[in-house]
């Protein structure tokens, strides 16, 4: 089912949401921003409702939509047990965050390892070993769903997608990922300086992936460490590179100067599973 969304249906996702940190555990509840990822279009939430793989929290209906759209889409609904609201088309463009493809309805469909990063800080305590990407300026929506596949397939506990700077989870990310996206591990603040800032107060140590490095397969890593992916032309940004606590480079051979950010994410990847 999700092969269809993809492949067929449009798919956003609300990214705003408050910065955390590792103190706020205690707050009363985890924003909806940080748990749904809004999937938008008739057929999409359709398919949604179809497939018993995914979690649909609640569907929303613009006021205006009515007749056989409406019947089809409630009764879809009433089938899997999920509440539909009403709501005006304004609100559900809004939610939906983009107007021209929402025809006035949209889903949350749960994404269970999404949490802001503090929440995850504050979740993992102060002794578990814990390995982390972090995506710094990444802008290519085809490598950033790659890289969660990535990240996931090889059992890793986050992979940090600031809100400022990096694709929201669209549906390039969610067709590159091969909806993996719905599972992996995100972690959400506002950018990825932040986020190194935070993980630096939770014991994790920080390098950069970047050439001129020494060998990431030969350094000796830390229990919690985490591995920075920069820009596809212009690598780590400042702000997170005067932040890093060293920067390490993979080993090249043929002639060949650097990889693919997607493929060097795969290889870090698999480099931290082969550590644990």
């Amino acid at each position: 089912m999700v092969e269809i969304l993809r492949a067929r249906g449009t798919l956003a996702v609300v990214t705003d949401r408050a910065p955390s940190t590792p103190s706020e555990s205690a707050a009363p509840a985890v924003s909806p921003k940080d748990r749904f990822i809004t999937v938008y279009g008739r057929k999409p939430v359709l398919e949604a409702l179809a497939d018993d793989g995914l979690a649909v929290d609640k569907v929303i209906l613009a006021d205006s939509v009515r007749g056989g759209g409406e019947r089809e889409i409630t009764a879809a609904a009433r089938r899997r047990g999920v509440p539909v609201q009403r709501a005006s088309a304004q609100r559900v463009k809004v939610l939906a965050g983009n107007g021209r493809h929402d025809q006035g309805v949209l889903a949350d469909v749960v994404a269970p390892r999404m949490a802001p990063l503090g929440v995850f800080l504050s979740d993992l305590g102060t002794r578990r070993p814990a390995s982390v990407l972090v995506l710094d300026a990444v802008t290519n929506p085809s490598n950033v769903g790659m890289l969660l596949r990535s990240a996931t397939a090889a059992g890793l506990d986050g992979v940090l997608l600031p809100r400022r700077g990096v694709p929201a989870i669209d549906p390039l990310v969610i067709k590159a990922s091969a909806g993996v996206a719905f599972f992996a591990p995100v972690l959400r603040c506002a950018t990825a300086a932040e986020g190194v800032d935070l993980m630096h107060g939770a014991g994790f140590s920080v390098f950069g992936l970047d050439a001129g490095g020494g060998s990431l397969l030969d350094a000796d890593l830390p229990p919690r460490v985490a591995l920075v992916l920069g820009n596809e032309t212009d690598g780590l940004t400042d702000a997170v590179r005067e932040r890093c606590d060293g920067i390490l480079s993979l080993p090249m051979f043929g002639g060949v100067e650097s990889l693919n950010v997607a493929s060097a994410g795969a290889v870090a990847a698999y480099e931290l599973l082969r550590r644990r």
